[in-house]
């Protein structure tokens, strides 16, 4: 094995970088989904051929690219989004939520013959989520729409990604951060087999523990041995892998080292899970872009993703800065 075992925190500050935080704004761009989630919290989620009643519904905008741009806004960031959506009530709703958030969305287009991307999500009384997906409008952005895009912004600190545009977009925005020496970030959710080439320009992979069971395409889907997919991923020229572990914190491991060292998650009283993920991605951004050590931009996203499980839906539970602050202020004092 290359990778060659997890350390404790404490012992892993050699390779996790120096402070160094910038008090300039940061200029993140976002090139993802956009979807309107359409939730629904009952007690439990209905078996297969099962129908419960007394679930409570509510409209909450999402999508992981437009929840990871509200994410990185809301904790001090300069945001411009990059994603399509229809000319719909859906798709209007979309894209005002997030200019109300400061985020630019010049560069959200519009397609006529595809509808505004919809989520359907199933809470129960644990927080546990079920979705599926109606993609829509998303999966028209273009490579030359973002080509388009990224030259009218110009240069920026980093590039943010999951994976719910086509992958052409995602090899353009990547060419172009990369040769920028903007840090690339990707979430590769929905998971998929990626390209050794393209993971060498990768700086942040950022998969859940599901997720990296897929990305090398012979993994399997439950249970996929991490030490194993990190090495395999991080011999394409992965610079750095963070696999998230939901309610067990997370799991950094080092391209260079081939060492791993975990993150303790926060404990808090978990409400609603959507969403979490994508609020970790958007903060840990922050953090990067800001100069803080890796551990510190981890730590600092951790606390952003488990005050967002206290809330119930994706943007609506996204904490501000000045939250984070105080949760962690109290943890320190705790």
């Amino acid at each position: 094995m290359i990778i060659t075992g997890i350390k404790s925190i404490d012992k892993c500050n050699n390779y996790l970088g120096v402070e160094n935080e910038s008090p300039q704004k940061m200029i993140i761009v976002e090139v993802g989904s956009l979807n309107m989630d359409l939730v629904v919290q009952m007690p439990e989620i209905p078996k297969l051929g099962e129908t419960l009643l007394g679930g409570v519904f509510k409209m909450i905008p999402g999508g992981k690219g437009a929840n990871q741009a509200v994410s990185a806004a809301r904790l001090g960031a300069k945001v411009f989004m990059i994603g399509c959506v229809g000319i719909d009530t859906f798709g209007e709703k979309l894209i005002t939520g997030l200019s109300n958030e400061g985020i630019d969305i010049s560069n959200v287009f519009f397609h006529a013959e595809e509808s505004t991307g919809v989520a359907l999500i199933q809470v129960d009384s644990q927080g546990q989520n079920t979705i599926s997906v109606a993609s829509g409008a998303n999966l028209c952005l273009t490579s030359s729409d973002v080509e388009k895009a990224l030259k009218s912004i110009g240069n920026f600190d980093a590039l943010v990604m999951p994976l719910e545009t086509p992958i052409e977009t995602i090899w353009m925005a990547t060419k172009i951060a990369f040769h920028k020496g903007a840090k690339v970030i990707l979430n590769p959710a929905p998971a998929q087999t990626i390209d050794p080439a393209l993971l060498s320009m990768i700086d942040f992979l950022v998969p859940n523990e599901h997720e990296i069971g897929l990305l090398n395409g012979s993994a399997q889907k439950s249970d996929p041995d991490m030490f194993q997919q990190a090495e395999i991923l991080i011999s394409h020229g992965l610079k750095h892998l963070i696999v998230t572990l939901g309610s067990q914190g997370s799991v950094y491991f080092d391209g260079m080292t081939k060492e791993g060292v975990i993150f303790p998650p926060y404990k808090v009283n978990t409400i609603d899970t959507t969403g979490a993920g994508d609020c970790f991605i958007g903060a840990l951004a922050v953090g990067l872009c800001e100069g803080k050590t890796i551990a510190s931009a981890a730590g600092f996203a951790s606390a952003a993703s488990a005050i967002s499980v206290t809330r119930l839906g994706a943007q609506s539970s996204l904490p501000t800065r000045r939250e984070v602050e105080e949760f962690m202020d109290k943890i320190l004092l705790a």
